[in-house]
């Protein structure tokens, strides 16, 4: 096990307060940080209910002896724990990497504070080394793809092992597409969401509250 990722988590499970509502990322740092919430949350007789971003985080969170709620059973998220693909200096970050991203996304914004757990090899000064995953329903798809290609973003579609098309738990594709010559993000997040047929991208611009780093054990705070 990655010793920075487990004292990412270690961070995080920290930052948790009884009775609090708890979002529970996807990716091996937040499994980790459920682990510990657990051993935490029943050690201290905590009074904590989760809400997951996956189907795959909802069974891990289960099995581990947590309470897990539908997102629509609650009317806040206190505090969401989350990994991250990539992150900027700006906390800005890609995600989706393990394809929860519209999940992910749904959970985060209608959270009041959301901390991402990484090791410092998820920190770069710029996105664009990790492709940028693009959900996108079955229907019409190859008219997406062919959008993106014409933008030269290089789309790529996920596939499973077999060689069929990855399916989301909400029954969805993934593009994968590169952004590594894009500066403006901001402009980008904006054009993907208003393309039909896209349902979520991973850009996570202004989101990410908290950046702990398992390796250096800090904090960093997204500016105001």
């Amino acid at each position: 096990m990655n010793d920075h990722k487990v004292k990412a988590a270690q961070m995080a499970v920290e930052l948790i307060p009884n009775q609090a509502i708890v979002g529970l990322g996807s990716g091996s740092t937040a499994s980790i940080f459920i682990d510990l919430l657990a051993k935490k949350a029943h050690e201290e007789a905590m009074d904590i209910t989760c809400v997951a971003t996956s189907g795959q985080t909802q069974q891990l969170a289960l099995g581990f002896g947590l309470k897990v709620v539908d997102i629509d059973a609650v009317d806040r998220i206190d505090v969401t724990v989350d990994g991250a693909d990539e992150v900027d200096p700006n906390l800005n970050g890609i995600k989706g990497g393990g394809a929860a991203l519209l999940f992910e996304k749904i959970v985060a914004v209608n959270s009041q504070k959301n901390i991402w757990v990484v090791d410092s090899s998820k920190k770069h000064p710029r996105l664009g080394s990790f492709k940028l995953p693009v959900e996108v329903v079955k229907f019409g798809v190859h008219h997406v793809y062919n959008y993106l290609k014409e933008r030269d973003l290089k789309p790529v579609y996920r596939q499973q092992e077999d060689g069929n098309y990855l399916t989301t738990d909400s029954g969805n594709y993934i593009i994968d597409i590169n952004i590594s010559r894009v500066d403006d993000l901001a402009k980008l997040a904006k054009e993907l969401k208003s393309l039909t047929g896209v349902v979520e991208h991973g850009l996570f611009i202004n989101i990410c509250d908290v950046l702990l780093d398992g390796n250096t054990g800090e904090a960093v705070y997204r500016k105001a």
